[in-house]
């Protein structure tokens, strides 16, 4: 690999592609950047008042987005059959490291969950990562679904059950749910029995709402969510804020950088709740682009997904969509008061350094697929013609 091709934005290759994998590719990069915009106005206020620095959380996220477009461009280029073949070892090696997080210890606590682990002055959270490797995994494990012995198949719902069961224990309900429905709709995509997929939405329903009875915090949120105005200054304070900051951004937002909910007011708002800063700033005009940016890369994706001639290439395509459009949905659901008040981030938005690198790989793997349909395209016309050739007379 030329490694001129590791360098964000450049790409000399990028003409050849098919015009899906270009449309991504631009799409991403202005979900990126928009996401980018936004991020430094929602932290500088917080990162002045935290850390004396206004930058502190801008400059960290470049990092972030340098890394993550190295493995963006890395995935891009790389055949999807090996990535698909070591997802397994990602899954098994990211699940040791839920694991760990549930060791007291070693987990980082912060806001009451045990989600990170600090790795001197670097923070991961599995939880985030994981994500990438379930849906390369249950693409590689749903397509060969009826060729694999039950020992196969149980072995690998194991592995999924015990994968959402960490991720819960930290607690992480939001995270859980999410993970769970990206496996959920892949098995649906592939044609899983009906039988089998009523079941799991059956137990996955079950089990949130034990894990919602047993944890007060989150009883509480559900509870908040439907009148959050009964206790504007406790439980439904986070969603006051939200709504609050929403609703003075009118029709055409207050302006880049003016803002006044994200000075203290609104609780991280360079994080779970930056959409709230971005529709104040931007307003109902601003938002809408951001959905219509959702609409248009969904429609590409399932565009992707219907033109691939492998059945694992489509789930991965339709894995991608409903991991990245799908965790944005919920983050806004969130923020606007469709949704219960939860820690999911905004995808290319939200401040973190997994979240950033998972969200370029789940990208990068939806390019992948799309790049590789065109070469399919190409191959078969090759074969074609020399058919065509060799019958000549």
């Amino acid at each position: 690999m030329d490694v001129r091709y590791l360098i964000p934005f450049f790409d000399p290759k990028v003409q050849t592609w098919a015009i899906e994998a270009r449309l991504l590719r631009w799409l991403t990069f202005l979900w990126l950047s928009m996401g980018l915009v936004i991020l430094f106005s929602a932290s500088y206020a917080n990162a002045a008042t935290e850390y004396g620095d206004s930058l502190y959380f801008f400059k960290r996220q470049l990092i972030w987005i340098l890394a993550g477009m190295l493995v963006f461009n890395v995935v891009v280029y790389s055949p999807l059959y090996r990535i698909l073949q070591s997802a397994k070892v990602g899954v098994i090696l990211i699940l040791s490291l839920l694991l760990l997080t549930l060791i007291p210890g070693i987990g980082t606590t912060i806001n009451g969950a045990t989600r990170w682990i600090s790795l001197g002055s670097v923070i991961i959270q599995p939880s985030e990562l994981i994500k990438p490797f379930l849906v390369l995994q249950a693409a590689y494990l749903f397509s060969r679904w009826n060729y694999l012995t039950w020992l196969v198949r149980i072995s690998w719902l194991s592995i999924f059950s015990l994968v959402l069961g960490s991720i819960l224990l930290q607690p992480n309900l939001s995270t859980t749910a999410l993970c769970g429905i990206i496996i959920w709709f892949i098995a649906f995509a592939a044609g899983l029995p009906y039988f089998y997929l009523g079941g799991i939405a059956v137990a996955g329903f079950l089990l949130a709402t034990i894990s919602v009875s047993i944890n007060d915090y989150q009883r509480s949120r559900v509870l908040s969510f439907t009148n959050p105005w009964v206790d504007p200054m406790g439980d439904g304070y986070q969603l006051v804020q939200s709504l609050l900051a929403i609703a003075s951004g009118d029709i055409w937002g207050r302006g880049f950088g003016l803002s006044q909910q994200k000075l203290h007011f609104l609780p991280i708002p360079y994080s779970d709740f930056i959409f709230s800063v971005y529709a104040e700033e931007f307003g109902f005009v601003g938002a809408l682009v951001l959905l219509i940016l959702l609409v248009v890369y969904s429609v590409i994706a399932l565009k992707v997904a219907f033109k691939a001639r492998l059945m694992e290439h489509q789930l991965v395509a339709i894995g991608v969509m409903v991991a990245l459009v799908g965790q944005s949905l919920l983050n806004i659901g969130v923020a606007t008061g469709v949704l219960p008040t939860t820690g999911l981030p905004l995808p290319m938005f939200s401040y973190g350094g997994s979240s950033m690198i998972s969200s370029l790989l789940l990208a990068g793997l939806l390019v992948r697929v799309a790049r590789e349909e065109n070469q399919a395209e190409v191959l078969i016309l090759k074969e074609r013609r020399l058919r065509r050739r060799r019958s000549v007379p």
